[in-house]
């Protein structure tokens, strides 16, 4: 019983065909597709449509504003709230005494939600993923050039899919199961 088809897998030899490649199959109108490299190239992420956003810098200005807030409150309540003291006839909302604290938190939180987001929004951790069941997927890391248009993409038609990758001068078209 075959299992569930995750998606199309074409093997290329050069960064060249693969950034050509994802190209045009951005330009064709598929969305959900993603490239296996052995090393960076350069204008590959761009192709196949991915753009810098601003989530990671949103989830770590949150952390921050947290951090922050919070530092600032845990000076504030008890020097104010919980047990004022008179030292020195200082004011007991005396907050330049409260940066030092409220800097170094705003940092941490800063940090730990840096860290936090981007392994949930790269879907780490991930020990397994459908595309290791290609049969020579194990070249990605070596010296060959793949790109997986998924079966979830809304223009995927195995058929269309198939006959488009392979007019994009692939090495090999694979199906991918999940």
């Amino acid at each position: 019983m075959a299992g569930e088809l995750y998606g199309l897998m074409a093997e290329f030899e050069t960064p060249e065909q693969i950034l050509r490649a994802a190209e045009h199959a951005h330009s064709e109108g598929y969305r959900r597709m993603d490239t296996y490299t052995p090393f960076a190239v350069e204008g590959l992420p761009e192709a196949v449509g991915f753009h810098r956003g601003l989530k990671l810098s949103a989830i770590v200005l949150a952390g921050g504003l947290i951090g922050c807030s919070g530092g600032f409150f845990m000076c504030w309540w008890p020097n104010v709230i919980g047990y004022p003291l008179d030292i020195g006839g200082k004011p007991w909302n005396s907050w330049p005494a409260f940066i030092p604290i409220t800097f170094e938190l705003t940092i941490l939180f800063s940090a730990l939600s840096a860290l936090v987001g981007m392994l949930a929004l790269n879907g780490l951790p991930m020990p397994y993923h459908p595309v290791f069941n290609a049969p020579t997927f194990d070249l990605a890391s070596q010296n060959r050039f793949f790109l997986c248009i998924e079966a979830d993409d809304p223009k995927f038609d195995r058929t269309r899919t198939r006959e488009f990758l392979a007019g994009l001068n692939a090495l090999e078209v694979t199906e991918v199961e999940k």
